[in-house]
C-alpha cells in the first residue's frame, strides 16, 4: 500500500470504519426495508438503455447507496432519471473492482450530481488493490482508477479502502477482498493482462474484487459487480465473516456466461447446499447461465431471472421484473 495520497482514508489496520471488526457473533438485522434497483446492464427493460456494465441504486430505510458506476459517462444519469430516482441524495459510493465497465461513470455522475448535494458521492468505498497499476504492453496505464483518483480527490471525495468484511452503515457491508478458497477464476489471465505488486508484474487476478452485503431480516442480500472473486468465494466468505444466515438474494453480474456445464454444476450444487433464496443474475453472469442456474439449483421462475435496467428487488417481496421477464 505504499503511495497512498493523503487525501485517502487508509484504513487497512482497522477493517473499515474506526473500530469495527467483522462480525464474531449475530450481526446487527436491519429493521428496515430493503430495495435493490438494477440501473444498467446488458439488457434494457421497459425503461433506459441497456449497456456492457453494471450498476445497482441501494435503498436501506431512508439511506441510498450507489455500487458501480456503469460503464458510458451518462448511462446510469440517464437511466436513473427515467426511473424516477434521485441519485445526488447518496453520499456513499461502492466500487466492486477497476474495471471501466463498472468505473466509466464515476467522473461524471460525481460532476453532475455535486450541482444538487454538495456531500453527493462524497465517501467512495474501495477493496485494497483497486489502485495498483496494470501496464499496456506499450507502458501506458490501463487502470482507469489511477487517474481518475487524484481528479476525485480534487472534487472533495474521499476513498476509504478496506482489506477485510466492514460495515460501512448500521447493517450495511462491504466484503473487502474475497479469499479464493476455490478455483473460480472466471476472466482471462496472459501478459497483456499484469498488475505492479511490490515492484513486480504479477497476473492480474482482480485482487481487489468485493461485494456489498445488507443484512435484512430475511437474509443478507449480496449484490455483485463482476464477481471476479468467484460467486461461491464470496457466499462463503460472507457465511463466515458477516452473516450465517443463508443468503436472501444473490444480485449482479458473476462472470458465468461463458461456464462450462460442469462449472455451472457445481455453482448450483453450492448454491442449492447454501440454500439461496433468490438469484439475480445480470451484466457478464449470462442469460443461458441464469436458465442453468435456476434448473440445476431447482430454483423457479420467481426466484431465478435475468437482471435488466429497471429491474427491482425487494426484501419481503423478491424480484419485481419488467416486460422482459414477464
Amino acid at each position: 500500500m505504499q503511495g497512498l495520497r493523503t487525501g485517502v482514508i487508509c484504513l487497512l489496520m482497522t477493517g473499515g470504519l474506526a473500530g469495527q471488526q467483522p462480525a464474531k457473533t449475530a450481526p446487527e438485522i436491519l429493521e428496515a426495508d430493503v430495495r435493490v434497483t438494477t440501473l444498467t446492464t446488458n439488457a434494457a427493460d421497459t425503461v433506459g438503455q441497456g449497456e456492457w456494465s453494471f450498476a445497482a441504486w441501494i435503498e436501506v430505510g431512508q439511506r441510498a447507496f450507489l455500487f458501480d458506476t456503469g460503464w458510458s459517462p451518462t448511462n446510469v444519469l440517464s437511466n436513473a432519471t427515467d426511473l424516477g430516482i434521485d441519485l445526488s441524495i447518496a453520499e456513499d459510493l461502492i466500487l466492486s473492482h477497476h474495471h471501466g465497465d463498472h468505473t466509466g461513470g464515476l467522473l461524471t455522475l460525481r460532476t453532475e450530481l455535486l450541482k444538487r448535494n454538495p456531500n453527493a458521492l462524497s465517501r467512495i468505498h474501495v477493496a485494497a488493490g483497486i489502485f495498483d497499476s496494470r501496464p499496456r504492453p506499450d507502458g501506458t496505464e490501463k487502470n482507469p482508477m489511477v487517474a481518475l483518483r487524484a481528479r476525485l480527490e480534487a472534487s472533495g471525495a474521499t476513498f476509504i479502502l478496506y482489506d477485510r468484511p466492514s460495515e460501512i452503515a448500521p447493517g450495511v457491508w462491504v466484503t473487502g477482498p474475497v479469499p479464493r478458497l476455490h478455483d473460480e477464476q472466471n476472466y482471462p489471465v496472459g501478459p497483456t493482462r499484469v498488475v505492479i505488486q511490490e515492484d513486480r508484474a504479477v497476473p492480474d487476478r482482480i485482487s481487489e474484487s468485493q461485494s456489498l452485503v445488507v443484512l435484512a431480516p430475511e437474509g443478507p442480500i449480496l449484490v455483485s459487480g463482476c464477481g471476479h472473486a468467484g460467486l461461491i468465494n464470496t457466499l462463503e466468505h460472507t457465511h463466515a465473516k458477516i452473516s450465517a444466515t443463508p443468503p436472501q438474494a444473490a444480485i449482479g453480474g458473476f462472470h458465468i456466461f461463458a461456464a462450462s456445464e460442469k462449472v455451472l454444476s457445481w455453482t448450483a450444487e453450492r448454491l442449492a447446499a447454501m440454500k439461496l433464496g433468490h438469484f439475480l443474475g445480470s451484466h457478464c453472469t449470462g442469460f443461458e447461465s441464469v436458465y442453468r442456474i435456476r434448473a440445476l439449483a431447482g430454483m423457479t421462475s420467481a426466484t431465478a431471472k435475468i437482471g435488466a435496467v429497471g429491474t427491482r428487488y425487494e426484501s419481503g417481496r423478491g424480484i419485481v421484473p419488467g416486460a422482459i421477464n414477464r
